[in-house]
């Protein structure tokens, strides 16, 4: 489960994640938004959350930018769209749930009359961080609570407290020590497995296009820059007939080979009626996208998550059906969400098993799901209190 809460056209939304979640919407319906809070909260398992925010302009350009309060005059168009009186802090939460450990954090302005002055002003500051084992937040369930700077954990004899932490520092990638907090190094661990893919670029100059010194690569880069290594590693260790069969399933006849000249890797790619392969600096964007996705998607390390936004970029209508089909496959081995607004994609790996698709619809500037009446109709959550 995932929820987000006054990100940018996010104001409350908490959704369940299948095995496959495909999120899909018209343009300018929060897609973008969505994939950018899990890469914020797998930045929090680095530290790097709060540089993240301060990069997107800090917390007065992420926050949402509507009323606290939308009235259902102001939905029906019966009354402007104004502010309404604060009720609480300003706040940005992200947190995810799981069957065995679960995580929040809680984002904020700094304290006025608080430390010193410094120039960082666009850095908001941690107010409440939580873990929790299983899904449900319950003061039984509580294993790690940080308060402001206060950090306590829960131990076999009750809480015990530790030293008091930065407003920028996460307590994931601070106090994840197996001796002190064995659950924060077992979720921090967790975390940074995730694995993130966006827009893989392909154009003339893309790093997947360059020969590469070539290691044994199990995880393909995100900017695709070691893709011959990647493919090479999977032949020699992982399933390298998924990967011919892939090829072959997009391009009929067709086969890779890595070539290597004193010590850097070249992906070419044979096909029929040619009398030499084409090197990767003359494929076509597609092509060449349809391959990074395949060296990702059938990587030897599997990760626990895999998140892929708008895979379909640039490739042909006849591409998108053996990419389902690697999606599907990917998804039996790791839970994958793939943002995604074409429907021709959406639809085939709607047919799959366990694939769930959510459609992200908005109303007076605000992201929530098709088919929900309210905030009753969506997931039961709980966020850790200031």
């Amino acid at each position: 489960m995932l929820a987000v809460e006054n990100y940018r056209s996010l104001r409350h939304l908490v959704l369940e994640l299948t095995n496959l979640t495909v999120v899909t919407g018209a343009n300018g319906t929060g897609k973008s938004s969505l994939y950018r809070a899990l890469r914020l909260l797998a930045d929090s398992a680095r530290n790097g959350a709060v540089a993240a925010l301060a990069r997107e302009g800090g917390m007065t350009s992420v926050l949402w930018a509507g009323p606290e309060v939308i009235s259902k005059a102001m939905r029906d168009g019966e009354q402007p769209i104004q502010g309404t009186r604060r009720s609480g802090p300003v706040t940005l939460r992200l947190g995810f749930a799981a069957d065995e450990i679960s995580y929040a954090v809680d984002f904020g302005h700094p304290q006025p009359g608080g430390p010193p002055a410094s120039m960082f002003q666009l850095d908001p500051e941690i107010k409440r961080e939580c873990t929790w084992m299983g899904p449900r937040l319950r003061p039984a369930t509580l294993q790690a609570d940080r308060a402001g700077g206060r950090v306590r954990v829960r131990t076999d004899d009750g809480w015990r407290e530790l030293p008091e932490l930065r407003p920028y520092d996460s307590m994931l990638s601070e106090i994840a020590d197996p001796e002190t907090a064995p659950e924060l190094l077992v979720l921090r661990e967790q975390v940074r497995r995730w694995r993130f893919y966006d827009q893989v670029r392909t154009d003339a100059d893309a790093p997947a296009r360059q020969p590469r010194i070539g290691t044994r690569t199990p995880v393909l880069s995100g900017d695709g820059a070691d893709l011959a290594a990647a493919w090479q590693t999977i032949v020699e260790v992982g399933d390298g007939g998924a990967l011919d069969r892939a090829v072959s399933a997009a391009f009929p006849g067709s086969r890779v080979e890595i070539v290597v000249a004193a010590g850097r890797f070249e992906l070419v790619l044979w096909q029929p009626g040619m009398l030499r392969p084409l090197r990767a600096a003359e494929l076509s964007d597609g092509t060449l996208r349809y391959l990074v996705w395949a060296a990702a998607l059938l990587s030897p390390r599997p990760p626990e998550l895999l998140v892929l936004n708008e895979p379909e970029t640039s490739l042909h209508p006849e591409l998108l059906g053996p990419l389902a089909d690697l999606l599907l496959r990917a998804a039996g081995h790791s839970q994958l969400v793939v943002v995604s607004h074409n429907q021709t994609l959406v639809e085939r790996l709607a047919a799959g098993d366990g694939v769930g698709v959510v459609e992200l619809v908005k109303d007076t500037g605000e992201t929530s799901v098709a088919g929900r009446e309210g905030l009753l109709d969506q997931p039961t959550w709980s966020w850790p209190k200031r």
